[in-house]
């Protein structure tokens, strides 16, 4: 039976626990065994316990990462990338350090810009080194666009959606969208042109006050329940909002805005809510706050990188904006917004477990949660059936083997 199967052993992450001597089974590029070392025997897999690749010291076995916010890397980054070769430098780079599954996010661009890098990031969706792609905009709000160039914000266009659907062919998994803008909600909506063409809305980027956040949510979820009653595919029950707190107007309890309706909407099961958990996006006190109060299934960790993770500080661009990274915190070189992410998402997951998240809680929220929003089964998890997606790390979540389908990354 383990002819042709290898296994890693060490402190092994599930979505329920750590083993704390566990071993993970790989065989075809799949995992058919996740246990105790001490049950492998009986299991009929003690033969491969002697040339097992060990962890160092009180190391881990993490899941590949999923990271469904991510606009590159290693000097490199998707809302510029003309050819597939650039592309795979940001691959390549996050995969290294453990993202196993990469949604590319592009930033709002002209229309023709878009088109065309969508039929790149498509090609590599097609191979398999891509999980989807995310579209940031163009219809978000100039007040709250961050790094988003707002010469290039329109209007809502449900038929440019559907364009860009077409071109992704399948592989659109988001797009960002300000649910107070003309045009989002109802049958001849952006929401509506998503959840058909097989993606789902991700608001934010918004100045909205409250009432169109909560007309959005309620479109998107049943839109995505009409689906799902009728037997037809939807991607995820749940629509996601982007960067939760980032590039939104902030709460106040007089003015409440969309932060208490997203909150509210992830408890009700209707919206998953992406967090920066870099330290630098969001304070690791509100992260700690945001698990606690709705739970893993309704938060996502992402990473929201630019061009600069994994660089050294210096200057790097992100669609049109030119960008300056000093003391690794990404900046727009021309006011000052903080434009991207310079991290990768185990650092985002130990940033979260030092702030106080369970371990086993931030695994989930960084793996099983894409894998969600993705719509995979697949991967996201050490459990058997699922891709040999799986991140060997130090005690302190340093990777130090990473293997993808099975097959060594680093």
């Amino acid at each position: 039976m383990s002819s042709v199967a290898t296994a890693l052993r060490g402190r092994v992450v599930t979505p329920v626990e750590i083993i704390e001597d566990g071993l993970v089974v790989v065989a075809e590029g799949h995992i058919p065994w996740v246990g105790a070392a001490a049950e492998a025997e009986r299991a009929g897999w003690g033969d491969l316990l002697a040339d097992a690749v060990v962890a160092p010291e009180s190391g881990y076995l993490l899941p590949g990462l999923v990271d469904v916010h991510c606009h590159g890397g290693g000097g490199e980054s998707f809302p510029n990338a003309e050819t597939a070769d650039q592309a795979m430098v940001s691959i390549l780079e996050h995969r290294r350090h453990g993202t196993t599954s990469l949604v590319a996010s592009c930033v709002t661009a002209a229309a023709d810009v878009l088109r065309a890098r969508a039929c790149v990031l498509a090609d590599l969706c097609d191979a398999g080194e891509l999980a989807g792609i995310h579209f940031e905009g163009p219809f978000v709000s100039v007040e709250r666009c961050g790094a988003q160039d707002p010469t290039y914000i329109i209007a809502p266009d449900a038929a440019l959606t559907r364009e860009l659907i077409e071109l992704g062919r399948g592989h659109v998994v988001t797009m960002t969208i300000a649910p107070e803008k003309p045009g989002i909600t109802g049958g001849d909506g952006v929401v509506a042109a998503l959840i058909d063409g097989g993606a789902l809305p991700s608001f934010g980027h918004t100045d909205s006050e409250a009432a169109p956040v909560r007309a959005g949510l309620a479109d998107a979820s049943a839109r995505l329940a009409a689906r799902v009653r009728s037997g037809q595919p939807v991607r995820s029950t749940r629509s996601t909002a982007t960067h939760l707190f980032n590039g939104m107007r902030p709460m106040h309890h007089r003015t409440p805005g969309p932060v208490p309706e997203f909150l509210a909407a992830a408890r009700r099961g209707e919206c998953v809510l992406e967090m920066i958990g870099d330290g630098v996006h969001l304070a690791p006190e509100i992260v700690l706050d945001m698990f606690e109060t709705l739970g893993r299934e309704n938060v996502i960790l992402v990473t929201d990188a630019m061009a600069a993770a994994g660089m050294p500080d210096g200057d790097y661009v992100l669609g049109p904006a030119a960008v300056t990274v000093a003391d690794g915190v990404a900046r727009l070189t021309e006011g000052g917004a903080i434009a991207g992410g310079t991290a990768h998402l185990i650092d985002v997951v130990r940033t979260t477990w030092r702030g106080g998240v369970d371990l086993v809680d931030a695994v989930y929220a960084a793996s099983c949660q894409g894998a969600e929003v993705l719509g995979d089964d697949s991967i996201g998890a050490l459990e058997p059936g699922r891709w040999a997606d799986l991140v060997v790390t130090d005690a302190d979540l340093a990777p130090v083997r990473v293997l993808r389908r099975g097959e060594v990354v680093v």
